[in-house]
């Protein structure tokens, strides 16, 4: 039986990632992914011939030399087709009954708000100073010479909300700041500062979209790995990581085979992780419950709406609606806040128009938590009906930025965190993953590495969310191996 030198449980972004980077150095990997198709939350799945989206709607920092769009470089996914979003406004947020936009670059940022709040133009730039500094801390992650701590940069500890009504006075401006961040869990007492800053930031430096999507990508990042002689093990489902002397020896699947390996990587949630670590196995008992008891990021309903041709114009842009007076922790167990996002097609209509439209809003483990017990395709006709009513709120929602939307309206296919724990074996079916408390964050910001010598994680449940982040703590992961220089080699400026 062949010996790998790295052996990565999990198919999504980040163990896709450290899988290009890693065998790009000669090493010899083996991907098992219990799917099969790669890609995790990213992962499209495909209904009448449309490709349709759970994870993947768009992207940031893919402006020239920037962060994402120099990994995505050095990964050989930087010519992919990738259409810039509008830079007058890639973001509209509609709150109490208007819309604002967001637009692309610092100095269009501040001016375009400010054309609207005059009085908080000072206080604009203020919080564009934080998240340009913010995204310099960042941009010190990838510097091999750098000195800085990742870990300990004070934003971690700082909540987003003390810091936005500090800085913005006018409250409707503060909500409409924190509009475009309705997947990220608002919530007013433990929100890092420095998540909600690197994500807003990074779409400012280069909001984008895919033609085809989330399968385009993961498509493209196969390819390159098939290239570079990784072996892929798809409808594989780790069941043990099988330890002996302190160190990971093979990963047992369901099928009873054992994939012997140097190095392991689990792409898996932590929760997952210590699921298949033995007792014995040399974890202490107190960080197997502290991993286990960690909470987890609220999920979310997805609406994906097929269109009649030629009823929507497509448009290069989101909009974030609130129904409420509140962006912050929208209620989940209801519909107050919904993101529209268009779905960059694989060949543009001829009119213009969309043929898809993406419909999401937060929703909590609690309102699936009857049908837990069930399997996909098989929870039953008030499962059904409770998505089919969610749905058509949804819509009706969306009417007020998208006019007609319901009559335009062929087909609507739905997901709910219940799809999400299915497809990617994530506790509650979280959107994105641990939540993360600054006012404990030493204990909700996970270092790659384990108690095991051997184990290293990687993937956004450890220290950023997002593809951006992903990314990032995926060559933190590779780091561990390869050294910092090495790793970030073809990345670093």
């Amino acid at each position: 039986m062949q010996k790998y030198d790295i052996v990565i449980a999990g198919g999504g972004l980040g163990a896709l990632e450290c899988a290009i980077l890693l065998s790009g150095r000669g090493l010899k990997v083996c991907i098992i992914e219990q799917c099969a198709t790669l890609g995790g939350c990213l992962q499209p799945f495909k209904r009448k011939g449309f490709t349709l989206d759970t994870g993947f709607h768009y992207i940031g920092s893919m402006d020239k030399g920037k962060p994402l769009c120099r990994i995505f470089n050095a990964l050989g996914l930087g010519n992919l087709p990738w259409e810039p979003m509008a830079a007058d406004g890639f973001d509209i947020v509609s709150f109490n009954g208007k819309e604002h936009s967001i637009a692309a670059g610092h100095s269009a940022f501040v001016e375009t708000l400010a054309a609207s709040f005059p009085h908080q133009r000072k206080n604009l730039e203020l919080f564009d100073n934080k998240l340009k500094e913010v995204g310099q801390s960042l941009e010190a992650t990838l510097n091999p010479h750098s000195s800085a701590d990742f870990y300990s940069n004070a934003f971690f500890s700082t909540p987003a909300w003390d810091f936005i009504s500090a800085t913005i006075t006018d409250d409707e401006l503060r909500h409409i700041l924190s509009g475009p961040s309705l997947k990220l869990e608002l919530r007013r007492q433990s929100l890092p500062l420095y998540i909600f800053m690197q994500i807003f930031n990074s779409y400012i430096e280069g909001p984008c979209r895919l033609h085809g999507g989330g399968g385009t990508l993961i498509n493209a990042m196969e390819d390159r790995l098939k290239a570079n002689g990784v072996d892929i093990l798809k409808n594989h489902r780790v069941t043990r990581l099988v330890c002996s002397d302190g160190e990971v020896k093979a990963a047992q699947t369901h099928k009873g085979e054992e994939i012997e390996g140097r190095i392991f990587i689990s792409d898996a949630h932590p929760a997952v992780t210590m699921g298949w670590i033995d007792d014995n196995a040399g974890v202490r008992k107190i960080y197997r419950n502290r991993i286990c008891k960690m909470e987890n990021t609220y999920g979310m309903f997805t609406a994906s709406l097929i269109l009649k041709p030629g009823k929507i114009p497509y448009q290069k842009r989101n909009f974030y609606i609130y129904t409420g007076q509140d962006t912050w922790l929208p209620n989940q167990h209801g519909t107050d806040s919904l993101l529209v996002s268009f779905p960059c097609p694989s060949v543009p209509q001829s009119d213009g128009s969309a043929l898809q439209i993406d419909l999401i809003t937060p929703m909590s483990y609690e309102e699936v938590a009857q049908w837990e017990d069930t399997t996909v395709g098989r929870r039953g006709q008030d499962y059904e009906a409770m998505k089919r009513e969610k749905a058509q709120i949804c819509i009706n929602i969306a009417e007020k930025s998208i006019p007609g939307l319901g009559g335009a309206t062929e087909q609507i296919y739905t997901t709910t965190p219940l799809s999400y724990r299915d497809y990617t074996s994530t506790p509650f079916g979280s959107a994105y993953g641990l939540r993360k408390d600054c006012n404990n964050s030493l204990l909700t910001f996970l270092p790659v590495k384990s108690p095991i010598k051997n184990l290293l994680y990687t993937g956004q449940n450890l220290n950023l969310h997002g593809i951006l982040g992903t990314s990032m703590t995926a060559i933190l992961t590779c780091s561990e191996i390869l050294g910092k220089e090495e790793a970030s080699k073809g990345i670093a400026l």
